[in-house]
């Protein structure tokens, strides 16, 4: 590998967060997905292809220890990658939060890392969050394995002042349906939402768990 390519590759943008707020609705099935599409269509903004890959220790040190948690997030057939690390997470009565960091990586080297979790030594020299997970968290880049993930396809919508996230996440085991807002006013979204779903007969209920916990619990929770 060239020192120039190395170079190229290890160019990272950092979006660092103090909390991230977003509000979690479940919905049934695919169905009520569909439903909530069709009304939403004519706000529309872009659809993402996400595949979604987390990294830990053996032991799961980061996830247990630490309730966090390492991802890679490729878009739309490589086109970006990002790496985040989310901590404390806390979801109550659809309402989320956690602590996260952001860095956009390089896709062919983000790739690398997930057939090669050593590879992460090279993004670990400009990351912060790589440096948080060694110092903070005592976990090296060489401890690092990839435990997997999920594909998600995420229908986005600009409606009402709000950035709807419409999501459909396919586990190995099942699929997953779901609408994410991210807001400094929770609340008021919360009500915005629950009465366009209301309004409409959409059933819904508030998210328990992140996708990250679906996933390590290897089946899907039951619609309440």
């Amino acid at each position: 590998m060239s020192s120039r390519w190395i170079r190229k590759l290890t160019q990272i943008t950092h979006k660092n967060k103090i909390m991230e707020v977003e509000l979690k609705l479940r919905l049934p099935d695919s169905a009520a997905h569909q439903k909530l599409s069709d009304i939403l269509s004519p706000y529309h903004s872009k659809t993402h292809l996400q595949q979604n890959l987390f990294f830990d220790t053996p032991s799961l040190t980061l996830a247990t220890n630490h309730r966090a948690a390492l991802r890679l997030r490729f878009y739309d057939l490589d086109s970006q990658s990002i790496l985040s690390l989310k901590s404390k997470p806390r979801i109550v009565s659809g309402i989320s939060r956690a602590e996260e960091m952001e860095e956009a990586v390089d896709p062919a080297l983000a790739r690398l890392c997930v057939s090669e979790p050593g590879q992460f030594k090279v993004v670990k020299e400009s990351s912060g969050i790589l440096k948080k997970v060694e110092d903070e968290y005592g976990v090296g880049t060489d401890e690092l394995v990839c435990l997997g993930g999920f594909r998600n396809v995420r229908f986005v919508y600009n409606w009402n002042g709000l950035k709807l996230e419409l999501d459909e996440t396919l586990f190995d085991f099942g699929v997953n349906y779901e609408i994410e807002c991210e807001s400094n006013e929770p609340e008021k979204a919360k009500i915005m939402i629950q009465d366009l779903l209301n309004d409409n007969g959409i059933r819904f209920g508030y998210s328990q768990v992140s996708k990250f916990a679906i996933f390590r619990s290897g089946k899907l929770p039951e619609f309440e």
